[in-house]
């Protein structure tokens, strides 16, 4: 009904499509038929295409005739063709391994989608729990607009039909409790779902629901399958958009669904493979009659509830809707539709408890519960079809924002082993005599090589920039003391001395001696000056290598390789040597292929671990240019 088409094109959509998927899915509790989004989607191009003042002319006049039957049968054609198309691009996307999309599902982000599918679910239910009449809404806001139609009825509810929902939604609730409880102790789960059925359609074929109480029932159902027809191709031409949404989302909802099941019960699923299975599901069944189906949640929640463990229970209730289309529908006509929103209601409750995951990622992880509430609110708001796109938008601006801002830190070693972690973290760990290790949890590429850099001549303390700055004040400085200074007077001298390890730079004090009556309070205020800029050099002065640890690097670009091989050029000017450690083959690789290794820079620069790029620069000492 939610489709725009005949109830009894829903039963033909719940027979053919889940006996294919018993042969092709690799599911083994997911149930293949109607999905009540799905259906709104297919519902609202069906009226879009053949609206319900669909006209045709009358011998040749202006004059038009409002057709009824007419209407349901173009309907009807628009959702065959409409399923044959989604059919033939999720086989196409199946065969071009378009599956792999599905890694971009995270687990926040498919419980956040399955949940506003719930709701939007639920939602769609409303106006038949209550009796009321409403318009269809599908797109953004489709939501808040269904709801608002339904509370706008709320005075004209039909008081009979509330109270056989209400009373079918308490009863299913207690079963359903019951069999949680005791589902040690009870060999069969109590079934529910069958027993509301039988009893709401005897009840309302006993007191003529429909015709003392306008209760609303499924109505007519034609007894037998419809014999195979092509689908009108010409209407393709208007349909591909849809067709392509239609088939996103239908297959985002199959997988979410069949991975939270593969998850809860140890198996795995190809996503590829379920692609295809969806694809020949929706393709062969077009020619049946069938519009687009995907993984039911409410049938595969009640599937997996009540013990279902492998396609075979799908392939059995295949068998009994078949039985149903071809002897015993008419049984099923006085069945009321609020038993039925009664049903799918109290099932999807466990999509609703998915809602505990917001404290649990609160504690955990904040940005996993960001993409989980974007998610939901983006699904609930713009529908599944746009809101999926904001949420795989959303989780890979995450990666980006974890890779622009990685952790840094600079690694010191345990004493008497080749073993080097974070100073900040670890008491035992002591930074190496002159040597300064820096760590980045991330690859370097054009968004995060400038925030690389920066957070390097951070964390090691050493910045060529000011080290430059320093030098060339202290030259001044020497070039006004050969003039100002008494010749008794011993100026500032700077010396460069090499021992075993490691060269490092000393900075010889001032005399103290100063003639006061020669320089008076200048002296006083050049001394303050010489000091500072002392200490300063003597700090940065004492580093002679700088080690890059890219043990966790997988990949850098060119602009990333450009500000490495700058950096390098900039600590080489002021006599710091930079060293690679822990460069995988693929990276080194990609180094090559961007001609890093250029002028003087070469793969002697290169260490395989940590520890030998120490070693290497504590009996290696760089050679002094100034």
């Amino acid at each position: 009904m939610l489709a725009a088409v005949p109830p009894v094109y829903g039963l033909y959509s719940s027979f053919y499509p889940v006996l294919l998927y018993t042969f092709f899915g690799t599911s083994r509790h997911i149930s293949i038929g109607t999905f009540a989004v799905i259906s709104l989607m297919i519902g609202s191009v069906a009226v879009r295409e053949v609206p319900d003042f669909y006209t045709l002319p009358v011998n040749g006049s202006n004059e038009s005739a409002i057709l009824n039957g007419t209407i349901q049968e173009k309907r009807v054609q628009v959702a065959v063709a409409l399923t044959t198309l989604v059919g033939i691009i999720q086989i196409l996307l199946g065969i071009l391994r378009f599956g792999f999309v599905a890694i971009y599902l995270t687990e926040p982000l498919v419980r956040g989608f399955t949940t506003a599918a719930a709701v939007h679910v639920v939602v769609s239910q409303l106006k038949y729990l209550l009796g009321v009449k409403t318009k269809r809404f599908s797109g953004p806001l489709s939501v808040i607009f269904s709801v608002q139609a339904v509370l706008s009825k709320i005075t004209s509810t039909n008081i009979a039909t509330l109270i056989l929902g209400l009373v079918c939604l308490v009863f299913l609730y207690g079963v359903k409790d019951l069999n949680q409880r005791f589902k040690k102790k009870i060999p069969i789960p109590i079934p529910g779902e069958i027993i509301v059925v039988i009893v709401s359609t005897g009840v309302s074929y006993g007191m003529k629901l429909a015709g003392d109480y306008n209760v609303d029932v499924v109505g007519d159902i034609p007894t037998g399958l419809k014999t195979p027809a092509a689908p009108d191709f010409l209407l393709f031409s208007s349909l591909v958009t849809d067709a392509f949404a239609i088939a996103i989302v239908g297959f985002s909802m199959g997988i979410s669904l069949a991975k939270i099941f593969a998850l809860k019960h140890n198996y795995s699923v190809d996503s590829n493979q379920e692609l295809i299975a969806l694809g020949l599901c929706n393709f062969i069944s077009s020619f049946f009659q069938t519009f687009t189906i995907t993984c039911s949640m409410s049938r595969s929640l009640v599937q997996e509830s009540t013990g279902g463990k492998t396609q075979v229970a799908g392939l059995l209730g295949s068998l009994l809707v078949l039985l149903v289309i071809v002897a015993i529908g008419f049984v099923f006509e006085p069945l009321p539709q609020t038993a039925l929103a009664a049903i799918i209601m109290v099932n999807l409750l466990g999509m609703f408890k998915q809602f505990r995951d917001i404290p649990a990622l609160w504690r955990t992880s904040k940005i996993e519960l960001a993409i989980w509430l974007v998610t939901f609110v983006a699904s609930v708001l713009l529908g599944l079809d746009y809101g999926l796109l904001s949420a795989i938008t959303f989780a890979l601006l995450t990666v980006i924002y974890r890779t622009q801002s990685p952790k840094n830190a600079v690694l010191g070693r345990i004493a008497n082993t080749g073993l080097y972690y974070n100073i900040d973290e670890y008491e035992e760990a002591t930074e190496c005599e002159g040597i300064k290790i820096f760590h980045s949890n991330s690859s370097i590429y054009f968004a995060n090589c400038d925030l690389y850099v920066s957070a390097l001549k951070e964390k090691t303390g050493v910045n060529p920039e000011d080290l430059q700055a320093a030098r060339k004040a202290q030259k001044k400085q020497k070039a006004n003391c050969s003039v100002t200074c008494s010749p008794k007077r011993p100026v500032e001298l700077f010396v460069c001395k090499d021992n075993e390890q490691a060269a490092t730079h000393e900075i010889l004090s001032f005399n103290k001696t100063m003639e006061d009556q020669t320089n008076g309070n200048l002296g006083e205020i050049r001394m303050e000056a010489d000091t500072e800029d002392v200490a300063f050099l003597e700090s940065s002065g004492s580093v002679h290598s700088i080690i890059l640890d890219w043990t966790h690097a997988s990949f850098i670009d060119s602009v990333g390789a450009k500000a490495i091989k700058q950096v390098i050029k900039e600590y080489a000017a002021v006599d710091i040597r930079v060293v690679i450690a822990g460069c995988n083959s693929n990276l080194l690789s990609e180094l090559d292929q961007l001609e890093f290794f250029t002028g003087n820079l070469n793969t002697e620069m290169l260490f395989p671990t940590l520890h030998d790029a120490v070693l290497h620069c504590q009996h290696s000492p760089p050679k002094i240019t100034s």
